[in-house]
This record gives C-alpha cells, sequence and structure tokens, in this order.
C-alpha cells in the first residue's frame, strides 16, 4: 500500500475495494480484529475506516452484532443513476467548448470498440468502455468540485455492481448511437443547455430501460440480483 497513505486510510481503501468487488458481499460480518490481522494494522484504524464506511453508507452496524456491508435496494441504484445522469450531462456541457480534436477521435474510438463488442457474451467490459468514452466528453470540465461529484457517484454505482447491458443487450446499440450524435453535437459546438439535455436524456434512457426491463421480470416472477436477498445466510469475515 502507499507509504503516504495514513493507516486509517490503507485500511478504508482495502475494505472498500473488497466491497465494491463483492468480495464482501451485502450482509458480510466485518470483525474488526479479523480485518485488523488482514490489512497488517491495529484495530483502531480499522475501526475508523468503519466509520467513515458506515457515514457513506457502505456499512451498517446492527445491534448485538456489530458492523456489516450494506444491502442496498432497487431504488437505491436509480437514484445514483438520476444522479449521475443531472451531474454528468453538466459536466460534458461544461467540457464541451474545451475538448480537443484528439479527445473527439479517442471517444468515437471508444464507442467504435464498443459497436464490435457483443455485449450478451461480455457486457462487463461494454460498461468499462462506457465509462471511459463519457470520462473523456466530461474530462476537460473546468469545475473540479463538480467532477468529484460525478467520481463520488460512480463509485456508489460500482458498489452496487450492475451492468445494466447484462440486461438489457438490446440498449447497447442504441446508446452506441446516442454516443456518436453527442460527438456530433460537440464537434459543431452546440448549445450547452441543448448539449446538457442531450447528454441527461442519454444516460436517463439507460436507467428507464433497466426499470422497465425489471420491472417487467418482476412480473414474471423474477428479479435483477442488485440486492441480497434477506433470507440468504450471511458470511463473517475470519480466518
Amino acid at each position: 500500500m502507499t507509504a503516504q497513505l495514513s493507516k486509517s486510510q490503507q485500511a478504508y481503501e482495502w475494505i472498500s475495494a473488497k466491497i465494491r468487488t463483492r468480495e464482501f458481499e451485502p450482509g458480510y460480518r466485518l470483525v474488526l480484529s479479523s480485518l485488523a490481522e488482514d490489512i497488517d494494522v491495529s484495530v483502531v484504524p480499522v475501526r475508523e475506516a468503519i466509520r467513515q464506511l458506515e457515514a457513506e453508507g457502505y456499512v451498517t452496524y446492527e445491534r448485538n452484532v456489530g458492523a456489516r456491508v450494506s444491502t442496498h435496494n432497487r431504488e437505491a441504484y436509480f437514484n445514483s443513476m438520476d444522479i449521475v445522469a443531472t451531474l454528468e450531462a453538466r459536466a460534458t456541457a461544461l467540457s464541451a467548448p474545451l475538448l480537443k480534436a484528439g479527445d473527439l477521435e479517442q471517444a468515437r474510438e471508444l464507442n467504435r470498440q464498443m459497436s464490435e463488442l457483443d455485449v450478451r457474451h461480455d457486457p462487463d467490459e461494454f460498461t468499462r468502455l462506457n465509462k471511459q468514452f463519457h470520462s473523456v466528453l466530461f474530462g476537460r470540465c473546468p469545475n473540479e468540485q463538480l467532477l468529484k461529484l460525478v467520481y463520488e457517484q460512480w463509485k456508489q454505482l460500482e458498489y452496487h455492481r450492475v451492468s445494466t447491458f447484462r440486461y438489457v443487450p438490446e440498449r447497447a446499440q442504441e446508446s452506441v448511437a446516442e454516443h456518436e450524435r453527442l460527438v456530433s453535437l460537440i464537434e459543431a459546438g452546440a448549445d450547452a443547455d441543448y448539449l446538457e439535455r442531450v447528454a441527461r436524456e442519454h444516460r436517463l434512457a439507460t436507467a428507464q430501460n433497466y426499470r422497465e426491463s425489471n420491472e417487467k421480470s418482476g412480473l414474471n416472477g423474477r428479479t435483477h440480483n442488485i440486492e441480497i436477498n434477506p433470507g440468504e445466510p450471511h458470511h463473517e469475515h475470519q480466518q
């Protein structure tokens, strides 16, 4: 781990990575002494890291149980997507006048890779390329606080670990076409307010497709697995 990080920050980064990658699943019991041993620090910085994760909503304290990885419901996912759509769209509109030809070329190359990818076989790779594409478009946003908020919300979406395109693969090519429209609008120097609206509607369309798919699945007796089933056994962190 990086020497510049404090011990509590080291613990935070280690634990949060385990949560985001689902090695520590929702409901997973976090035993401070075991975590401290794994991270090779004392219990004190682990406790501080757990408090920080609790404040961010990643961890929940339960009476007579202790700390567990929080369970997030579907509505939390849709709320995060709504926030991302709004923040990303604004950042893209502010970034657009500052983008260079090379940036747009990079965005188009990423979009080309997405168009050639079989999303049914590799939805996670499609999602990764999608994130790279959007990060290019809003990457020159001069408002650093806004960018920080965007990445914080991306982090929240990582916690949900949902690749929307896994459940609505038909949305993939629609998204690619909308990407090309966004790049073309930026090239043409489109009005900032209009560009912001188009970028926001693009993100919201993906979320809406997923919501409709999820509702249809629910009617058929199955739902997409975003949250842990409360009836499933919880795991504990132990050696």
